[in-house]
């Protein structure tokens, strides 16, 4: 090949990698502004349900009657949510409809603000991935597997707010146990560009200090105390996952017609609410997330009636993530654990935070990272080891049923 070929492509290569981190910056942008609006319109609906007690939660049946008919009228593909990512993903003709952003951050606001037991996370990687998407076919000469990546860590980023984690979560979603190192860089940029938008425009994210003891100082029998933790944070991880998994097809089996499903499933969701603590369990969980972190009062079965509770609301139709109740079950698990193990409550309540959400995700670096970038650093060893611990134990079953399973990985899990 002649210098002057090699020049060529060289300028060709620099030029398509510029615009594509240009791309990558107008994605996280795009990102940290829907997650703004999404944030703070979640802020203002869950202070509207405290003002309302538990008298709120009696409008939820109807409600998740409005949500399908939304769905139904306007774009029903809208209502796969991950899966038309992840089929977006591994399929190059398949779309997901820009539809999804308006319908998935309304009916996300009204099930919570009638006490709906759902996430946020999920829907700000919806909401995200969606973007991405939407760019690959105005820049189809781009991979739409890595706009599609960018778009989940920009997603995660802007709502979460911390860049790290969502770029390694991102990367190792769609296939566990393999990293698209490919989309590394872009992936970084977009997502530090949704961070610095959302940081910006609202306050700072909220960062846990922990009393952590030094790794020096712990004995054998703690260590064996977080190993334990470890695998019990698997099963954890694991059982929502299939409590999810057989809710939904139970409920789709015993009511085909989500507006009976939804309508019915509400009034029993909406009891059980109630019973449990005036709606405790309702909303994100951040409630849980507080009062384990900082001492509070955790009963021990908190974090098996917010698992159940969970799985119901997103089984029978409402929309939300999974992902914030899943670290409101982490630490509300953990701190039951703790004293159990003869570990500081804040510490295992920390652990459990980011090992549930590592085991029922399937993902190992993002959960770690997210453990150095919210709580104090010395607790990224400990994390290390027990995200780790139940990542390797929870058997590759996941929330994203579409999720792939790297071969290497399929024999070196328990």
């Amino acid at each position: 090949m002649s210098f002057r070929k090699q020049a060529f492509l060289l300028i060709k290569t620099l030029k398509n990698r510029i615009l594509l981190y240009l791309v990558a910056l107008l994605l996280g942008a795009g990102a940290g502004l829907i997650d703004t609006i999404f944030a703070l319109g979640l802020a203002e609906v869950s202070d509207l349900r405290y003002l309302g007690h538990s008298r709120i939660l009696l409008g939820l049946p109807v409600i998740g009657l409005l949500i399908i008919f939304g769905y139904r009228t306007f774009s029903p593909k809208a209502q796969a949510g991950m899966h038309a990512v992840f089929t977006s993903f591994f399929q190059k003709d398949s779309s997901i409809p820009l539809a999804l952003i308006p319908l998935l951050t309304l009916s996300t606001w009204l099930t919570h603000l009638f006490g709906g037991s759902a996430g946020r996370e999920g829907v700000a990687v919806q909401l995200g991935a969606t973007l991405g998407d939407w760019l690959s076919r105005k820049f189809p000469f781009f991979s739409k597997q890595d706009l599609l990546i960018m778009g989940v860590a920009a997603g995660f980023s802007g709502l979460f707010q911390c860049p790290l984690a969502a770029t390694f979560f991102a990367l190792e979603l769609f296939v566990a146990g393999h990293l698209y190192l490919r989309a590394l860089c872009p992936t970084l940029i977009a997502s530090f560009s949704a961070y610095w938008l959302r940081t910006s425009l609202t306050h700072p994210k909220t960062t846990y200090s922990l009393l952590v003891p030094s790794l020096f100082s712990m004995s054998i029998s703690h260590f064996l105390a977080l190993i334990l933790l470890g695998i019990l944070c698997a099963l954890v991880g694991l059982g929502f996952s299939r409590c999810l998994s057989f809710l939904k097809k139970t409920c789709a089996r015993i009511c085909s017609n989500p507006y009976w499903r939804i309508g019915l499933g509400g009034i029993v969701l909406m009891v059980l609410l109630i019973l449990a603590h005036h709606g405790r369990y309702a909303g994100l969980g951040t409630n849980l997330i507080d009062l384990s972190l900082h001492n509070g009062t955790i009963f021990s079965y908190d974090w098996l009636l917010k698992l159940i509770l969970t799985c119901l609301t997103l089984s029978i139709g409402f929309q939300g993530g999974e992902v914030t109740p899943l670290l409101s079950i982490g630490a509300s698990f953990g701190a039951f654990m703790g004293p159990l193990l003869g570990l500081p409550v804040p510490m295992a309540a920390a652990l459990g935070y980011v090992a549930v959400f590592s085991s029922a995700s399937n993902t190992l670096l993002g959960p770690i990272f997210m453990a150095i970038e919210l709580f104090d650093p010395q607790l990224s060893l400990y994390a290390l080891l027990v995200v780790t611990i139940a990542y390797a134990f929870n058997h590759n079953e996941s929330i994203y049923t579409d999720q792939k399973v790297a071969p290497l990985l399929s024999f070196k899990k328990f």
